[in-house]
Protein backbone atom coordinates (compact mmCIF):
# COMPACT_ATOMS: atom_id res chain seq x y z
CA UNK A 1 0.00 0.00 0.00
CA UNK A 2 1.09 3.38 -0.91
CA UNK A 3 1.30 4.75 2.60
CA UNK A 4 2.65 8.18 1.70
CA UNK A 5 0.56 11.10 0.26
CA UNK A 6 3.42 13.18 -1.05
CA UNK A 7 4.46 10.91 -3.72
CA UNK A 8 0.67 11.54 -5.35
CA UNK A 9 1.86 13.18 -8.38
CA UNK A 10 -1.83 13.31 -10.41
CA UNK A 11 -4.60 15.45 -8.24
CA UNK A 12 -8.03 15.27 -9.16
CA UNK A 13 -9.92 18.58 -9.56
CA UNK A 14 -12.14 17.40 -6.86
CA UNK A 15 -10.47 15.49 -3.21
CA UNK A 16 -12.37 14.42 -0.49
CA UNK A 17 -10.58 14.28 2.81
CA UNK A 18 -11.73 12.08 5.24
CA UNK A 19 -10.35 10.84 8.86
CA UNK A 20 -11.90 7.36 8.23
CA UNK A 21 -11.54 6.12 11.54
CA UNK A 22 -13.34 9.24 13.18
CA UNK A 23 -16.35 8.91 10.53
CA UNK A 24 -16.48 4.93 11.49
CA UNK A 25 -17.13 5.75 14.94
CA UNK A 26 -19.96 8.22 14.36
CA UNK A 27 -21.40 5.53 12.11
CA UNK A 28 -21.06 3.22 15.27
CA UNK A 29 -23.01 5.52 17.07
CA UNK A 30 -25.97 6.49 14.55
CA UNK A 31 -26.15 2.54 14.02
CA UNK A 32 -26.40 2.11 17.88
CA UNK A 33 -28.76 4.90 18.58
CA UNK A 34 -31.00 4.65 15.30
CA UNK A 35 -31.39 0.69 16.01
CA UNK A 36 -32.69 1.86 19.62
CA UNK A 37 -35.23 4.27 17.76
CA UNK A 38 -36.32 2.78 15.22
CA UNK A 39 -36.56 -0.93 16.74
CA UNK A 40 -34.71 -2.30 13.22
CA UNK A 41 -31.72 -3.36 12.41
CA UNK A 42 -29.34 -0.69 11.12
CA UNK A 43 -27.23 -2.25 7.84
CA UNK A 44 -23.56 -0.95 7.41
CA UNK A 45 -23.30 2.01 5.22
CA UNK A 46 -22.89 1.58 1.51
CA UNK A 47 -19.21 3.68 1.63
CA UNK A 48 -19.92 4.43 -2.49
CA UNK A 49 -23.22 6.16 -1.51
CA UNK A 50 -21.91 7.75 1.65
CA UNK A 51 -19.03 9.26 -0.85
CA UNK A 52 -21.79 10.52 -3.38
CA UNK A 53 -23.76 12.47 -0.78
CA UNK A 54 -20.67 13.81 0.81
CA UNK A 55 -19.92 14.94 -2.84
CA UNK A 56 -23.26 16.75 -3.02
CA UNK A 57 -22.71 18.54 -0.17
CA UNK A 58 -19.46 19.58 -1.88
CA UNK A 59 -21.20 21.04 -4.67
CA UNK A 60 -20.04 18.45 -7.35
CA UNK A 61 -23.31 17.88 -9.39
CA UNK A 62 -24.06 15.36 -12.29
CA UNK A 63 -21.61 14.97 -14.76
CA UNK A 64 -18.29 13.67 -15.93
CA UNK A 65 -16.11 14.64 -12.89
CA UNK A 66 -12.89 13.28 -11.34
CA UNK A 67 -12.76 12.82 -7.37
CA UNK A 68 -9.63 11.93 -5.43
CA UNK A 69 -10.75 10.36 -1.87
CA UNK A 70 -8.11 9.84 0.66
CA UNK A 71 -9.13 8.32 3.54
CA UNK A 72 -6.47 8.54 6.41
CA UNK A 73 -6.55 6.02 9.30
CA UNK A 74 -4.46 4.45 11.81
CA UNK A 75 -2.17 1.55 10.94
CA UNK A 76 -3.77 -0.41 13.02
CA UNK A 77 -7.43 -0.43 12.21
CA UNK A 78 -7.67 -2.48 8.72
CA UNK A 79 -11.26 -1.96 8.08
CA UNK A 80 -14.21 0.96 8.44
CA UNK A 81 -16.11 -1.87 10.72
CA UNK A 82 -19.56 0.05 10.18
CA UNK A 83 -19.26 0.86 6.31
CA UNK A 84 -19.43 -1.91 3.15
CA UNK A 85 -17.00 -2.72 1.92
CA UNK A 86 -14.55 -1.21 4.81
CA UNK A 87 -11.42 -3.53 4.51
CA UNK A 88 -8.56 -0.52 3.22
CA UNK A 89 -6.51 -3.38 1.40
CA UNK A 90 -9.85 -3.49 -0.75
CA UNK A 91 -10.69 0.05 -0.81
CA UNK A 92 -6.99 1.52 -1.50
CA UNK A 93 -7.18 1.78 -5.18
CA UNK A 94 -10.30 1.03 -6.16
CA UNK A 95 -12.29 2.98 -8.33
CA UNK A 96 -16.18 3.38 -9.37
CA UNK A 97 -17.86 6.08 -11.73
CA UNK A 98 -21.44 7.03 -11.42
CA UNK A 99 -23.69 10.02 -12.45
CA UNK A 100 -21.00 12.43 -10.68
CA UNK A 101 -18.30 10.73 -12.86
CA UNK A 102 -15.18 8.80 -11.35
CA UNK A 103 -14.17 8.41 -7.91
CA UNK A 104 -10.95 7.31 -7.38
CA UNK A 105 -10.51 6.02 -3.31
CA UNK A 106 -6.29 6.11 -1.83
CA UNK A 107 -6.13 4.69 2.14
CA UNK A 108 -3.28 6.01 3.90
CA UNK A 109 -2.29 4.65 7.38
CA UNK A 110 -0.96 7.44 10.00
CA UNK A 111 1.97 5.55 11.96
CA UNK A 112 0.63 6.30 15.76
CA UNK A 113 -2.15 7.64 16.84
CA UNK A 114 -0.40 10.30 18.26
CA UNK A 115 0.65 11.73 14.68
CA UNK A 116 -3.59 12.11 14.35
CA UNK A 117 -3.71 16.14 14.33
CA UNK A 118 -0.40 16.78 12.09
CA UNK A 119 -1.00 14.11 9.64
CA UNK A 120 -4.50 15.36 8.64
CA UNK A 121 -3.40 19.10 8.60
CA UNK A 122 -0.27 18.18 6.35
CA UNK A 123 -2.63 16.08 4.63
CA UNK A 124 -5.06 19.12 4.11
CA UNK A 125 -1.80 21.82 3.02
CA UNK A 126 -0.99 19.42 0.95
CA UNK A 127 -4.16 18.83 -1.23
CA UNK A 128 -4.98 22.50 -1.07
CA UNK A 129 -1.77 23.61 -2.06
CA UNK A 130 -2.16 21.93 -5.73
CA UNK A 131 -3.15 24.32 -8.15
CA UNK A 132 -5.24 22.11 -9.90
CA UNK A 133 -7.48 20.96 -6.94
CA UNK A 134 -10.69 23.18 -7.54
CA UNK A 135 -13.01 21.55 -4.40
CA UNK A 136 -12.07 20.10 -1.37
CA UNK A 137 -14.39 18.31 0.98
CA UNK A 138 -12.82 17.90 4.38
CA UNK A 139 -14.11 15.68 7.34
CA UNK A 140 -11.90 15.67 9.99
CA UNK A 141 -12.43 14.96 13.59
CA UNK A 142 -13.88 18.27 14.50
CA UNK A 143 -15.22 16.72 17.75
CA UNK A 144 -11.33 17.20 18.87
CA UNK A 145 -10.69 21.14 18.99
CA UNK A 146 -6.95 21.29 18.58
CA UNK A 147 -7.63 19.16 15.23
CA UNK A 148 -10.39 21.61 14.10
CA UNK A 149 -8.38 24.81 14.91
CA UNK A 150 -5.63 23.09 12.52
CA UNK A 151 -7.56 22.89 9.54
CA UNK A 152 -9.68 25.86 10.13
CA UNK A 153 -6.40 27.99 10.52
CA UNK A 154 -4.96 26.14 7.43
CA UNK A 155 -7.93 27.17 5.23
CA UNK A 156 -8.18 30.50 6.81
CA UNK A 157 -4.25 30.96 5.37
CA UNK A 158 -5.36 29.77 1.88
CA UNK A 159 -5.25 32.52 -0.56
CA UNK A 160 -7.14 31.26 -3.54
CA UNK A 161 -10.73 32.17 -3.97
CA UNK A 162 -10.46 29.55 -7.13
CA UNK A 163 -10.88 26.86 -4.58
CA UNK A 164 -14.55 25.86 -2.96
CA UNK A 165 -13.95 24.54 0.64
CA UNK A 166 -16.37 22.27 2.86
CA UNK A 167 -15.74 21.15 6.41
CA UNK A 168 -17.81 18.39 7.43
CA UNK A 169 -18.77 18.17 11.08
CA UNK A 170 -21.55 16.96 13.47
CA UNK A 171 -22.44 20.43 14.54
CA UNK A 172 -21.95 24.31 13.73
CA UNK A 173 -18.46 25.07 14.42
CA UNK A 174 -16.39 28.42 14.50
CA UNK A 175 -16.21 29.35 11.15
CA UNK A 176 -13.64 30.87 8.69
CA UNK A 177 -12.47 30.47 5.31
CA UNK A 178 -14.82 27.52 4.03
CA UNK A 179 -17.95 26.24 3.63
CA UNK A 180 -20.03 24.02 6.53
CA UNK A 181 -21.90 20.98 6.00
CA UNK A 182 -23.29 18.80 8.66
CA UNK A 183 -21.76 15.40 8.57
CA UNK A 184 -24.85 12.96 9.54
CA UNK A 185 -27.01 13.96 6.61
CA UNK A 186 -24.82 12.02 4.40
CA UNK A 187 -24.16 9.24 7.09
CA UNK A 188 -27.99 8.93 7.87
CA UNK A 189 -28.33 8.59 4.00
CA UNK A 190 -26.02 6.06 3.30
CA UNK A 191 -27.08 3.86 6.73
CA UNK A 192 -30.74 3.72 4.68
CA UNK A 193 -32.51 5.69 7.57
CA UNK A 194 -35.69 8.05 6.29
CA UNK A 195 -36.49 11.26 7.46
CA UNK A 196 -39.89 9.98 7.66
CA UNK A 197 -38.73 7.05 9.65
CA UNK A 198 -37.19 9.25 12.15
CA UNK A 199 -40.51 12.20 12.67
CA UNK A 200 -42.57 9.12 12.97
CA UNK A 201 -40.64 8.21 15.92
CA UNK A 202 -40.78 11.64 17.28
Amino acid sequence: MNNNIQEQTKWSENVILVDADYVDKVAFNLIVNFERMLGRRIPQADIAHWIDCVALDGGIREGDHETFVVLIHNKDKAAMENFKPGLYAELNGKAFKDHLGEFTISAYPKETIADSEDFFSEALQLIIAQKDVKRVMVIPNAEEASIYNKVREALNRLDDDNKRITVFAMEPKPGGNFRQEILGYSLLAALGIRADEINSKS
